[in-house]
């Protein structure tokens, strides 16, 4: 099976979605699909000038018509940017199937920056999703919440994590002052790293990635240290060295990053939202509350052990399983349409898993 997968985030980004779309196209392979990727690197593009590592693409219907030539068994749309929407519009006008997925609440980060009611945002992002004939979400609790902003079609699609990269083995001598408190991700207004920066601590604060934000933060907190971007490798090292990741955000839809440091063996200390409710819950694997400070600190007595075991349980080849799931559920429920959707979505749920992509009831 041959998939094209539509996303406006790509390299040189370094972030989940990224990760995730090129770990999902390895995995994809031995289970009989190839996936290639309609990305800004086919288009001309225009930097942001505010985010040095992003560029909107200009991509048209024709450019992608053109790429929709050479012939695909499915369409994914991965992102609600320029080529996300011109795919779509190509899709709606050809009368081709195509799903999407849902993994940024733009709504919040834009409301953040700008301070747009998150209502105008969910109320485009739902003309956009809608259109297709399914969309794939990483977690119950965003499934739901999307369901009451009238998304419909939503399949689970959770994401994995390399356990050979990301291993206890991986630890690496780290010359700091302990007990050591990590922040691994994209360092930007929205994911809240000033909440842990804040807190009064024992030991040292680690943030280890690179965005917008960094410079303001480091001159505000000198007292961390920031570590700026780090390699797969590098990254898995910090994890196994660290005593507790500290994961702040309130706005992520999953957070690869955290299972990439539970399966180096480090506890989570992280606010109860979504992301770490999904994940953690009461895995034993870290802990969540409103206190993050309190989290934190009840966080290094948690058995390393349950961590990586919990991890465990996240494989990028069961992500894989449940993407192409989702397609043959998605365009058989397209053949059918209308009422057929409806009945198929219910017979789905009585069939399959949890984990294996079923649909979330209207």
């Amino acid at each position: 099976m041959r998939i094209l997968v539509a996303t406006d985030a790509w390299r040189p980004q370094v972030n989940g979605v990224v990760r995730s779309l090129e770990s999902l196209a390895e995995a994809a392979v031995p289970l009989g699909a190839t996936l290639d990727f309609l990305t800004p690197q086919d288009f001309c593009c225009v930097p942001m000038p505010t985010y040095r590592e992003i560029s909107l693409a200009l991509a048209s219907p024709r450019a992608v018509r053109r790429r929709l030539a050479a012939g695909y068994d499915h369409i994914h749309i991965a992102t609600e940017g320029p080529i996300g929407l011109a795919t779509r519009a190509v899709c709606l006008r050809d009368e081709r199937v195509f799903t999407t997925s849902f993994h940024t609440r733009f709504p919040e980060y834009i409301h953040a920056r700008t301070g747009l009611p998150v209502d105008w945002s969910y109320a485009a992002l739902r003309r956009f999703h809608n259109a297709g004939a399914g969309v794939m979400v990483a977690t119950p609790s965003l499934a739901r919440e999307l369901d009451t902003r009238g998304f419909r079609r939503l399949l689970r699609w959770s994401r994995g994590v390399d356990h050979d990269v990301f291993t206890p083995a991986a630890k690496v001598p780290v010359d700091f002052p302990r007990p050591i408190f990590l922040y691994a991700g994209r360092v930007a207004v929205e994911k809240n790293i000033e909440a842990f920066l804040a807190l009064d601590l024992p030991g040292t604060k680690l943030v280890a990635g690179d965005g917008p934000a960094r410079a303001a933060l480091q001159a505000r907190f000198p007292q961390a240290r920031f570590l700026g971007f780090k390699t797969p490798a590098e990254l898995a090292g910090l994890y196994a060295a660290s005593d507790v990741f500290v994961f702040p955000s309130r706005t992520d839809t999953f957070g690869v990053v955290l299972i990439e440091a539970l399966a180096c063996g480090l506890p989570v200390a992280a606010f109860p939202v979504m992301g770490p409710l999904d994940v953690i819950g009461s895995s034993g694997a870290g802990v969540l509350s409103e206190d993050l400070r309190a989290a934190a600190l009840m966080a290094l007595d948690m058995p390393r052990a349950a961590a990586r075991a919990h991890a465990l349980t996240f494989t990028w080849e069961n992500c894989a399983r449940q993407f192409l799931d989702n397609i043959a559920y998605a365009r058989g429920a397209a053949s059918l349409g209308g009422v057929g959707v409806a009945a198929l979505r219910e017979s789905g749920e009585k069939r399959q898993a949890v984990d294996k992509g079923q649909a979330v009831q209207p």
